[in-house]
């Protein structure tokens, strides 16, 4: 009896959990649906519209260069994404598998540049790469890497790869270091395929964040061809101020690539993030 009133209370709480963490997605998609004629700020709310439509989709789609958005948005997401991978899994392997001094110093060191947020550090970055001329304004290609390069690297990819080093056995790398293989060989060969599950979680997270990211580029970026979906979409709220079905619709829209990436790494994410959660 105990243990059913126990469960009875655990499941209401994550039911109560999970319609406030679905409930404003699904406001948006219904917003997104909702014809003009429809009241959607209505009381009592009504989830599924009347008369559903995919007008809204269409007519943001021609108001403003969506494709040009979502090509900014994906390319430096795919910059990012590799970059991060790349020098995560670099400055991880040492700190996972090499034994030199100081070692545990730039361990905690880097975890600690987890608690200062990004915008503490924003002035002097932005100052940086004003003086470096990676800004749209000089050229589109430096434009780009003023907005990659600020997001190359995070200590949360160093630590989580360094999790995942930690797991595999120590008897493949002396196995690797007898047959000839360098530290490079070991790190390309060994250690990077058998971490692909914690290299695909990796890749998720990175995506969303970047994919999303808004204060950034809308603080970098002064052209509007060269905006991402986050700042065009904050240039739509501009334009059509008082068309939310409009805006729900960009969101939407906005949200697609993020969902497809999920599922394209969907079957690595569930072990990678076990796998990433090892402790030493």
């Amino acid at each position: 009896m105990i243990n059913l009133t126990k469960n009875i209370v655990l499941y209401t709480i994550l039911i109560f959990l999970m319609i406030i963490s679905i409930g404003p997605f699904l406001w948006l998609i219904s917003t997104a649906f909702k014809s003009s004629t429809e009241n959607i700020f209505q009381y009592p709310p009504v989830f599924i519209p009347e008369n559903p439509t995919f007008s809204n989709f269409i007519d943001v789609w021609k108001q403003i260069p969506f494709p040009a958005y979502i090509v900014n948005s994906f390319t430096v997401s795919f910059f990012i994404v590799i970059l991060n991978l790349i020098l995560s899994s670099l400055a991880a392997y040492p700190l996972a598998r090499m034994t030199f001094k100081g070692k545990n110093f730039f361990f905690h060191a880097v975890l600690a540049t987890i608690m200062i947020p990004f915008q503490v550090i924003m002035i002097p970055v932005y100052l940086m790469v004003l003086r470096l001329n990676l800004v749209d304004s000089y050229s589109n290609i430096a434009g780009y890497i003023g907005l990659v390069l600020p997001f190359a690297v995070n200590a949360f990819g160093i630590f989580f790869l360094r999790q995942a080093f930690l797991a595999i056995p120590k008897e493949l790398e002396e196995a690797a270091i007898i047959d000839g293989c360098n530290v490079f060989d070991i790190w390309l060969k060994i250690f990077i395929p058998l971490t692909k599950p914690a290299l695909a979680t990796l890749a998720v997270f990175t995506f969303a964040g970047a994919w999303s990211e808004f204060l950034w580029p809308s603080i970098v970026l002064t052209k509007q061809e060269m905006y991402t979906l986050p700042v065009g979409l904050n240039h739509l709220q501009g334009v059509f101020s008082a068309n939310w079905r409009y805006i729900a619709a960009g969101a939407v829209i906005s949200i697609i690539p993020i969902l497809v990436f999920f599922l394209m790494l969907q079957k690595y994410f569930i072990s990678g993030a076990m796998q990433g959660a090892v402790k030493e």
